[in-house]
């Protein structure tokens, strides 16, 4: 099974395309134009009043920073080059699972309403080979469970109903191995994020532990910046990711029972169809068995007298 079928590369595409423009838009804000003279500081003015200007709130400047604009550049600028690529590489795969499991997840691709009323008219006007062609040429979960449990009714109802439910199996584990990887990506998240504010905690008691040398608090301030922003990085990592895990986990258990319930009900349906005598394109024998002519063999693969399971 490949992990990531052809059409997650498009959504990794686009997702890297957000990515490096969000990443681009980041740095270019961060960074000072150059060529660009820094502009003069204005010369202090003494406060007409003194009781207006602690009303107003002081400098005009100071008071605006801090904004959702000014902490967007802080965030991206002490993150750095190495956090933004490793986490930015992270959330790309966050969010290619993430929507490849919604698309692999829909009521339109597990049990397609059009699919289920077709098969079981064919299946009614005892068409079992057109039937078995109809769940083979389908793409969705259901046909794929109903083609392997059609290709055993020919030896009783319980081998295809194992079949069936084998088949199910399998491709529920296939789910279940995709989801596993947002599990992973939420526990490592706040673990990077660990790792972050450990490196920047280390910068900033070396900035104090230097002899001899003042202490800057921009040097200071950059340490502890750097490790609240990975923390903040790591946590916001870890939180979609645990929510679409359980979220997916619960959908991956839902849309399996149903669409075996439902293959169960089909199979049996067919099988009982098949054993019904004086249908047209089949004579009833002594014992029971019902030969089907080739306008509708129980065995899809070829024309076989049909035996009782």
């Amino acid at each position: 099974m490949t992990l990531m079928p052809s059409v997650s590369w498009r959504w990794l595409a686009i997702a890297a395309l957000v990515f490096a423009v969000v990443v681009l838009a980041g740095s270019a804000l961060a960074q000072p134009p150059e060529g660009e003279p820094p502009a003069p500081a204005p010369a202090p003015a003494a406060p007409a009043n003194p009781a207006t200007e602690t009303k107003a709130g002081g400098d005009p400047k100071a008071a605006a920073k801090g904004g959702p604009f000014d902490f967007i550049v802080h965030f991206f600028d002490s993150l750095g080059w190495i956090g933004i690529l490793v986490l930015g590489a992270i959330s790309i795969c966050l969010v290619a699972f993430i929507v490849l499991l919604m698309l692999d997840l829909r009521s339109g691709v597990i049990e397609p309403y059009g699919f289920v009323v077709e098969f079981t008219d064919t299946v009614n006007k005892r068409q079992f080979k057109q039937a078995y062609d109809l769940a083979r040429n389908d793409s969705s979960f259901l046909a794929r469970v109903l083609s392997a449990g059609m290709g055993r009714l020919q030896y009783g109802l319980e081998d295809a109903r194992q079949a069936a439910r084998d088949m199910l199996e399998t491709i529920k584990s296939s789910k279940d191995q995709l989801n596993s990887y947002l599990a992973v990506i939420g526990t490592a998240g706040p673990l990077l994020g660990l790792v972050g504010t450990v490196y920047g905690m280390i910068k900033a008691f070396m900035a104090l532990n230097t002899p001899g040398v003042s202490i800057e608090p921009k040097v200071l301030a950059e340490g502890i910046s750097h490790a609240l922003c990975m923390t903040l990085a790591g946590v916001g990592l870890a939180l979609p990711a645990i929510f679409f895990n359980a979220f997916f986990k619960n959908r991956i258990m839902q849309v399996s029972m149903r669409c075996g319930n439902t293959a169960d009900d089909l199979l049996t349906q067919m099988y009982h169809n098949s054993k019904k005598p004086g249908a047209p394109g089949g004579t009833a024998t002594p014992s029971g068995t019902v030969t089907v002519a080739p306008n509708g063999p129980l065995d899809p693969r070829s024309i076989t007298p049909v035996k009782p399971g």
